[in-house]
């Protein structure tokens, strides 16, 4: 039973150097070898961030036919403004044009109301804006 004692003790001494070499933790400094954490992510321009919103709730709208709460949608009252005149462009454009169209349009407008918005100062630009 020699054996049996000898991998409790190897099991062990593995563990051990395990949890004493192998578990770093976030405030780790580098390795020996210089490796340290990934960099952070890039902040994602406001402007893209306004589109994907007024994109994806003017889809809805047009789909809906119906107007929410522009706070409950997450926007400011400057991103409802845009959305309202993207909604009420591809409304015209589903009729003239269909679906399709319609959803190019959405992607365009938003783009470009988000753009010129945050060019002209954005939601900085004055009270509940």
């Amino acid at each position: 039973m020699a054996t049996e004692g000898a991998l409790r003790t190897g099991a062990a001494a593995l563990l051990l150097t395990l949890l004493s070499t192998g578990c770093g933790t976030a405030d780790s400094p580098p390795t020996s070898a210089g490796t340290s954490a990934a960099p952070s992510p890039t902040p994602t321009p406001p402007e893209d961030l306004c589109t994907r919103l007024v994109s994806h709730w003017s889809r809805e709208v047009l789909d809906s036919g119906t107007y929410g709460d522009y706070q409950s949608m997450g926007l400011s009252n400057g991103q409802y403004e845009i959305l309202r005149e993207v909604v009420d462009a591809a409304r015209a454009e589903k009729r003239r044009h269909g679906a399709q169209a319609a959803d190019a349009l959405i992607e365009r407008r938003a783009r470009a109301g988000c753009v010129d918005w945050y060019r002209t100062g954005g939601p900085s630009d004055g009270p509940w804006q």
